[in-house]
C-alpha cells in the first residue's frame, strides 16, 4: 500500500530534499509540500494525506498548532513530526497535540519509511533517542515536595521554578539544559523571563532568591 505524504517544512533547501528522498523510496508518494503551518493544514483538507511530515518552528502558524488543527479536522491524517528538536519542550506539545510519530532530521530513509508504516498502522512511529527520553521523563523520580508544595512568588511557572532551584543547586546552563532534557537555548530563555519577573540581576541573587522564598535549601538544610 503507498503512503501518501504532505511534506511541511520552512526551510526550502530541507523541504526539498525531503521530498527528494521520500521520492526514492519505496511506498511514499508526496502529494504536497508546504513551508508552514497554515499551508500544512490546508493541504491535509485538499489531498487527504495519509501522513503530514511535520517540522515545529514555522512561521505564521507553528508544527504544534498545525498538528492540533489537522488532527482535529482531518483525523484520518496522522502527523509525525521531523524536526532538529527533541528536547521536553518540543517533544511533549508535539504529542500532547496529537502527533503519533516523532523523528529527528538526522532521521535515515529507512527510519522515516518505517515511522510512517507504524502510525498508518496505530502505532507510535518514535526514534530510539525519542524512545529513550519518553523512558526516562516517566521513570524519572517526582519532584521534591519542597518544589511543588511552595506557591510560586512573582508569577513564575513551574518550569522557572525548577530552573532556579538547579542555579541554586550550582548548575550551570549546560548542566540545566542535560538535567531536564532541553536545549540550551530553552534554558536561557526561561532564565531570563525569570530574572525580569523577579528582578534578579545575577546568579548570586538568584541563588539568593531561591532560598528565601522556599524553591531550594541551602546546604546542610533538611525538609524535616
Amino acid at each position: 500500500m503507498t503512503a501518501r505524504v504532505v511534506v511541511a517544512d520552512d526551510q526550502s533547501v530541507v523541504r526539498e530534499g525531503i521530498v527528494m528522498l521520500l521520492g526514492l523510496l519505496p511506498g511514499i508518494e508526496v502529494v504536497g509540500a508546504a513551508k508552514d503551518g497554515e499551508e500544512a493544514v490546508a493541504l491535509a483538507g485538499e489531498h487527504a494525506p495519509d501522513v503530514v511530515l511535520m517540522d515545529l518552528r514555522m512561521p505564521r502558524c507553528d508544527g504544534v498548532e498545525a498538528t492540533r488543527r489537522i488532527r482535529e479536522q482531518y483525523p484520518s491524517t496522522q502527523v509525525v513530526v521531523l524536526t532538529t528538536f527533541s528536547d521536553d519542550d518540543s517533544l511533549f506539545p508535539a504529542l500532547q497535540a496529537g502527533a503519533r510519530g516523532y523523528l529527528t532530521k538526522d532521521a535515515g530513509g529507512e527510519e522515516i519509511v518505517r515511522a510512517i508504516e507504524d502510525v498508518m498502522a496505530g502505532q507510535a512511529g518514535l526514534s530510539p533517542s525519542v524512545q529513550r527520553l519518553l523512558v526516562e521523563r516517566v521513570t524519572a523520580p517526582p519532584a521534591s515536595a519542597l518544589r511543588t508544595s511552595v506557591e510560586l512568588p512573582d508569577g513564575l511557572t513551574p518550569r522557572e521554578a525548577e530552573i532556579l532551584a538547579l542555579i541554586a543547586e550550582g548548575l550551570s546552563n549546560a548542566e540545566i539544559s542535560r538535567s531536564l532534557h532541553i536545549s540550551p537555548a530553552t534554558v536561557k530563555t526561561h532564565i531570563n523571563n525569570l530574572f525580569a519577573k523577579t528582578g534578579i540581576r545575577d546568579r548570586a541573587q538568584a541563588v539568593r532568591y531561591a532560598y528565601r522564598h522556599g524553591l531550594a535549601l541551602p546546604p546542610g538544610a533538611s525538609l524535616t
